[in-house]
This record gives structure tokens, C-alpha cells and sequence, in this order.
């Protein structure tokens, strides 16, 4: 998270580097920073999932080519869940509020949002190695359910994870 923050704030304008030097303004402006951080930081998490989405399509062509067509049901489950993640994440509520938003959040629930931010980049790369196991068992029919369901399991344990990220925002459970 603090490449994200570093490079934002290293992009600074020089009118916002001056407005920092008005008392309590710079408490405004690394809000600010840390918003768009926190979209640049989401932003590319979203890229990461719609490169493996790419990929989960071409693998389903491919299956589908190899006449294991009884497969395509649970491989679209996996893929329409990374959409729905891809999309959430995309266009989720910032990761700070402004300073007249309706909601606002705190340092320690910052905190809690960027842990998940985090732990959406563990996420993609154990979908990443879930595809690649997809990949190699595709020609062999034995242990291709179980990889396709890790799969599911791992695109479904991406969106909650997400939903218990919304949650700081709204405070429901």
C-alpha cells in the first residue's frame, strides 16, 4: 500500500504542495492522497482479475473444444464470481472518506480496508495457480471436478472477502 500512497503523493501538484503549508489543510490532503491511493491500489487489483478472467474464458473454449462440455456449468460459476468481484472492487466506496462525505472512516478501519486490499493480491495469484491446475488437468478427466471446484471455492472466497470489506463502509454484517 505504500507504493501506492508514495506514488501519489510524489505526483503532487505544486498547488497542492503549497496549500499543505495551510494549518489543518495537509490533514486534508492526505485524505485526499489516501483516496487516491486507495483507487489506484484497487484499480489494479481489478486488472489482475480481469486478466484472469480472460484467461478462465479462453480455458472454457478450450474445454469446450475437448468435448468435457459437463464441465462448463461449474467452470462459468468461477468466472461469472470474478466478474462480480472484478466489478465490486472496481467501483467500490473509496478506501477514505472526503471531507463532506456521508461516511466516514477512521485510521483503524483504513487499516482493516487496505489488509483486505492486500489480501486480494493473495487472492489472485492463488486463482492464478487454481487456472493453472484447471490447465493441466483439462485433458485428464479424473482430476479435473476437483480442480474446477477449488476453483469455485477460491472465486467465491474472493467476492465474501470483498463483502466483509464493504462492511467496514456500512458497518452491517
Amino acid at each position: 500500500m505504500s507504493d501506492f500512497f508514495g506514488r501519489v503523493t510524489g505526483d503532487q501538484d505544486p498547488i497542492k504542495k503549497l496549500a499543505s503549508y495551510i494549518p489543518g489543510f495537509s490533514g486534508y490532503i492526505e485524505r485526499e492522497n489516501r483516496r487516491a491511493a486507495d483507487k489506484l491500489l484497487r484499480d489494479t487489483v481489478a486488472r489482475k482479475f480481469e486478466e484472469l478472467y480472460k484467461r478462465l474464458s479462453a480455458l472454457q473454449a478450450d474445454i469446450i473444444s475437448q468435448g468435457n462440455i459437463e464441465f462448463i456449468d461449474d467452470l462459468e460459476k468461477a468466472a461469472l464470481q470474478m466478474r462480480t468481484f472484478t466489478d465490486k472492487i472496481r467501483n467500490a466506496t473509496y478506501g477514505y472518506s472526503g471531507f463532506f462525505d456521508a461516511v466516514k472512516i477512521n485510521e483503524e478501519e483504513l487499516a482493516k480496508i487496505y489488509a483486505f486490499d492486500a489480501a486480494f493480491f493473495d487472492s489472485a495469484e492463488q486463482i492464478k495457480n487454481a487456472i493453472d491446475t484447471v490447465e493441466a488437468t483439462a485433458g485428464a478427466v479424473e482430476g479435473l471436478p476437483a480442480a474446477i471446484r477449488n476453483l469455485v471455492s477460491l472465486t467465491r472466497q474472493a467476492v465474501n472477502t470483498f463483502e466483509q470489506r464493504y462492511e467496514i463502509f456500512t458497518g452491517s454484517k
